[in-house]
């Protein structure tokens, strides 16, 4: 039997801080940076995707900054960070969430796939907080959210450039948290499970597999990993620092 889904009754408010969302032109990203935005935040969304960007926040009105960058590419995102701190005063929250895989086993792995995969999630979530962390000092606050993943921990076949990626998420936030702490700074990650674009394309058969281990039997919505990551970047959360939080339905159990 599937769990229900609970509905929140706790409203976050991150009136007049700011947010900036990398891979938040759809999926999970889209629903974090949604989120934050409906909780009163300036959102600077970034993702290299310039056209997707366009049909998902160009109509958003002018809480809303967006940025066609490849987080692998570190000049272009201190360069978008200064754009954003120059649009709205600050970085408040920065959440690593931009990703690409490219599966096949080890033995098949080329160089080039390998390095991809390394340069987007593990290269640019280094990119975005090193730009960031300076401002956030400035101020004497901060919040990194980074995305990671239960292959991060645990590996799967076919993805051993993902899984070394998501490790190396966990490890950096781990010793950044210890970095910056003093300077009221914290850094945290969630393992989602959530209906994104990547588990639309799974098989079916395999899919129904993959369900079936879920203990809640479902996968999450991206907006239930965006609640997530708002208490983590909340001032609720003020004490929780170098944790990777699993949000995924009891699958890290």
């Amino acid at each position: 039997m599937t769990a229900p889904r609970a509905e929140a009754n706790l409203r976050f408010d991150f009136t007049g801080q700011t947010v900036l969302v990398t891979g938040g032109a759809q999926g999970i990203g889209r629903g974090i940076a949604a989120l934050f935005h409906d909780a009163g935040a300036h959102v600077a969304v970034l993702d290299r995707d310039a056209d997707l960007l366009a049909r998902s926040w160009g109509e958003a009105g002018d809480r809303v900054t967006t940025h066609a960058v490849d987080v692998a590419d570190a000049d272009a995102v201190a360069a978008a960070v200064e754009a954003v701190v120059a649009w709205s005063g600050s970085v408040d929250v920065a959440v690593n969430n931009a990703g690409i895989t490219r599966d096949t086993v080890v033995w098949k792995m080329s160089p080039a796939d390998w390095q991809a995969v390394l340069d987007v999630h593990l290269g640019g979530t280094f990119a975005v907080t090193r730009a960031v962390v300076p401002h956030m000092r400035a101020a004497g606050r901060g919040r990194v959210v980074n995305v990671t993943s239960y292959t991060g921990m645990h590996g799967n076949i076919g993805q051993a450039n993902y899984a070394a990626a998501k490790g190396g998420i966990i490890a950096f936030t781990k010793t950044v948290a210890k970095e910056v702490a003093r300077f009221g700074i914290t850094v945290n990650a969630i393992s989602p499970n959530a209906a994104t674009a990547m588990v639309a394309a799974v098989p079916a058969d395999k899919l129904a597999e993959m369900t079936a281990s879920v203990p809640l039997g479902r996968f999450a919505e991206p907006e239930e990993m965006a609640a997530a990551v708002a208490f983590l970047a909340s001032a609720e959360a003020g004490y929780v620092t170098g944790v990777v939080l699993p949000v995924d339905g009891g699958i890290s159990m």
